[in-house]
């Protein structure tokens, strides 16, 4: 069919015999030559695709330019111009196409894919089924059918508007979603840049909420065991410091002010007095293996008589005649550390949000025991009041859990 002459001096090269639009649409069945190569064909079925027939590194190829129905004449003939330069540079136009052809899904294609990836690792079916209905309510009527890679805040901010009040403890939850699917996105190629969800929030594009506060910039938790593997080949106390905050959730003050008349190596815990803690409750922390063998080389190298965990540095005061040491490092010596690896758009606080989202979105303890980790007052003043025991045994649970995630990006069983 495709005939030598026809492919060196195809019919219909003369531009009075060029194709229309109207040619276009109401050719029967059959090749039908625009010039240059260029081919309208048309099956018995009467589908019609344009085809580019030109010569890549001495070899004949022909290269689909797609449907008729969806790629006009104008466009076929652009895209035929691009390709035969491209070739006649020795450039290969047949690789080029097929790079360009490469799909960008849907933000649904996108969700319903990220869903069925993490199957064998949802806490329970009656999770995954939530994660990926709660999509299809909230999100999917607004960014269900926009490619991935053109979803900006603004989309988000116009998908968690009509609950971000009303069912404001869902929006968030949506909202976080939505982020992960982005992420994903990011991953496999498909957009780049930041994800646009860390633009949507109380006063960012939606309304602060009642219980707001301000969030402290987090990292995404997927990120998290990437992060860790740099975080230790740091040098220094802070970044130490800054492993034993993630690992135990704990706030700045709590990992700075620690002493080693708190830690417990061998029964693997951590007691906070009552008086160093936000809430005003003593708070026991389980350790994880990772924490205990960190605190364990920490106190290797400690001084005999050392009071706390992490000490500060001997400073000449202003009268020379006293020297003085501070008694632990300073706040701003893990935000020191972050900076130092590039990374100063985090904030130390921000990895207990990057803890409470993996706890809410891959794991399959209940939120008490989560909240209980990070040392927060159950705001139900009927649930406290039923929950006296601090769930320690299974918090022990939930931080091992965490640590093997943090250090060896395995997913909770």
């Amino acid at each position: 069919m495709w005939g030598e002459g026809n492919a060196m001096k195809p019919r219909g090269a003369h531009p009075r015999d060029r194709l229309t639009a109207v040619e276009v649409k109401h050719k029967g069945p059959g090749r039908h030559a625009d010039g240059g190569g260029l081919y309208l064909y048309v099956d018995d079925s009467g589908a019609r695709r344009w085809i580019l027939r030109t010569v890549v590194a001495e070899r004949r190829r022909d290269i689909g330019l797609g449907s008729a129905t969806l790629v006009s004449l104008a466009e076929a003939r652009k895209l035929a111009s691009r390709y035969r330069k491209l070739a006649r540079e020795g450039g290969d136009p047949v690789a080029t196409r097929r790079k360009e052809r490469r799909t960008v899904p849907t933000f649904e294609e996108a969700a319903r894919t990220v869903h069925k990836e993490h199957e064998p690792t949802w806490s329970s079916e009656k999770h995954a089924w939530k994660w990926l209905k709660s999509l299809e309510l909230y999100a999917f009527p607004t960014l269900g059918a926009i490619p991935v890679d053109r979803i900006e805040s603004p989309d988000i901010v116009t998908a968690l508007a009509p609950i971000w009040l009303s069912k404001h403890e869902t929006a968030m939850r949506v909202r976080e979603r939505i982020g992960t699917v982005l992420d994903w996105a990011k991953a496999k190629g498909h957009r780049s840049g930041e994800n646009p969800v860390r633009g949507v929030g109380g006063g960012k594009g939606l309304p602060r909420f009642a219980g707001d506060v301000e969030h402290h910039a987090a990292l995404p938790y997927a990120e998290l065991p990437d992060f860790f593997a740099t975080l230790r080949q740091q040098q220094g106390l802070a970044a130490r410091a800054l492993e034993l905050t993630i690992l135990c959730a704990t706030r700045t003050s709590e990992t700075l002010g620690a002493t080693w008349s708190e830690i417990d190596l061998d029964g693997a815990t951590w007691t906070i007095a009552a008086e160093r803690m936000k809430a005003g409750d003593l708070h026991r922390i389980p350790l994880a293996p990772a924490a205990v063998d960190l605190l364990r080389d920490l106190r290797q190298k400690a001084a005999d008589d050392a009071t706390f965990v992490f000490p500060g540095t001997v400073r000449q005061p202003r009268d020379p005649s006293k020297k003085r040491r501070d008694p632990t490092l300073s706040d701003m010596a893990m935000t020191t550390t972050l900076r130092r690896m590039k990374r100063g758009d985090l904030t130390v606080q921000g990895f207990r949000s990057t803890f409470r989202d993996w706890c809410a979105e891959r794991t399959p303890f209940p939120r008490e025991i989560a909240e209980k980790a990070l040392a927060h007052k159950l705001k139900s003043k009927v649930e406290a009041a039923y929950q006296r025991g601090d769930l320690f045994e299974k918090r022990r649970e939930l931080m091992d859990a965490w640590s093997l995630f943090a250090t060896e990006g395995r997913e909770p069983k």
